[in-house]
């Protein structure tokens, strides 16, 4: 299935080099393609790691692995496999995992639990692990690659390569955050929401890098949706090496660590909207900004509620300013709400106020925003000081077509 970019699509930024972390690629040829689909990414000893995962109760052997092995600290490798999630393949699948990370340990000279792997694909086909072993010899074999061949690698459906990179100074101590992730369809916030993987040279230690991961996915992954749809496989792993030498960062109180996490954030922030971007039939990009509301977490459930709704999606698509909508969507977000009270705007442009239309509503500036690929809707609840914003698309035919043809 060939699909096309998305008019979405941003280009793959320059990377930094993080010392302690060597890309390969592969082919294990787990579906019918023509393309590197196993990745494997070297870490140094030492590296710290930690993890969020699917809430999914028919989640993969790889996520209720991955959370064993996250909470233990460490890691010294990452294998993703594209084109086959592993997922609800019962006793098969867990052996297809534990015979890829024996074997990458027995490579590495480490233990098993150290090597992470994911898989994303076509759910219920157990991961050939003939193809499996050959892909891994490959990789270990492979001469090492850049970021965006690493990006390529773990996609599916994905119409382009999603990275983002940042710094911070720790201390005196420049360190460097690099970040890929595949994300298309089957999205919705529930921990994670795709295969995401950011990387860093900083040294901070495990419990803490857990607490910085679970708080930025907070205010990124868990803020996204494309579909309403939560994967089986969703993971996002952060992995610091600590070759870049700075004083070990373990609390807040630490030397930049409030530095460390606004970068840590924005890459997370950046990575879960070019997961948006590359909505599968996307043409619009929909930030919606829920303020007034009971508290942030209301305002966030309010958010996801407007963004998950088809009947929202499908008449930003269209370019109809029906606010209507919006009004049904919070009414059934099952959080406080007050039809008097209720704003509703969209590009800077207010249609209703306090419950009702504004008798001097010009529609012509908004059906002029709607226009555009970057759509802003605001709510205002006016109950209280919550606040949030969430990120999605539009929902198109194309969205039907890719799903209607997905497995072939």
């Amino acid at each position: 299935m060939d699909l096309a970019r998305s008019p979405l699509a941003r280009p793959f930024p320059a990377m930094p080099a993080i010392s302690g972390v060597t890309l390969r690629v592969a082919r294990a040829r787990y579906k019918n393609w023509d393309r590197a689909d196993l990745t494997l990414a070297e870490l140094a000893p030492g590296t710290a790691v930690a993890g969020v995962f699917t809430k999914s109760a028919c989640a993969s052997s790889e996520v209720e692995l991955g959370r064993e092995q996250a909470r233990l600290g460490s890691a010294r490798a990452l294998v993703v496999n594209a084109g086959n999630s592993n997922a609800f393949t019962g006793y098969r699948g867990r052996e297809a995992v534990e015979q890829i990370m024996a074997q990458v340990a027995e490579a590495l000279d480490c233990q098993p639990s150290e090597v992470f792997v994911s898989s994303t694909g076509v759910i219920g086909v157990p991961l050939p692990r003939d193809k499996a072993r050959a892909g891994v010899e490959a990789a270990l074999t492979a001469q090492p690659c850049g970021w965006e061949e690493a990006a390529s690698a773990i996609g599916t459906t994905d119409t382009f390569t999603k990275g983002a990179a940042a710094s911070a100074l720790i201390g005196n101590t420049r360190v460097e955050l690099a970040g890929i992730i595949k994300g298309s369809g089957m999205i919705a916030p529930d921990m994670a929401t795709m295969l995401g993987y950011v990387f860093t040279d900083a040294s901070v230690e495990p419990a803490f890098l857990q607490e910085m991961l679970s708080r930025a996915n907070d205010a990124s992954f868990s803020c996204i949706t494309v579909d309403g749809d939560t994967s089986t496989s969703d993971t996002v792993l952060a992995f610091a090496t600590g070759k870049a030498g700075n004083a070990p960062i373990s609390t807040w109180e630490d030397a930049g660590a409030d530095a460390f996490y606004a970068a840590l954030l924005d890459v997370c922030r950046e990575l879960s909207h070019l997961v948006v971007r590359d909505g599968e039939g996307a043409q619009k990009f929909i930030a919606i900004t829920v303020t007034g509301a009971d508290s942030d977490e209301s305002a966030r459930r309010v958010g996801l509620s407007i963004a998950n709704s088809p009947l929202v999606k499908t008449a930003i698509a269209g370019g109809d300013a029906n606010w209507g909508r919006v009004v049904m969507a919070v009414g059934k977000a099952g959080e406080p709400a007050d039809r008097d009270r209720l704003s509703i705007g969209f590009g800077g442009t207010w249609a209703a106020k306090d419950g009702q239309p504004l008798p001097d509503y010009d529609e012509a500036p908004v059906a002029k925003h709607l226009e555009g690929q970057e759509i802003d809707i605001s709510v205002d609840l006016g109950i209280g000081e919550g606040r949030a914003t969430v990120w999605t698309c539009d929902l198109t035919h194309g969205y039907i077509a890719i799903n209607a043809d997905y497995r072939s």
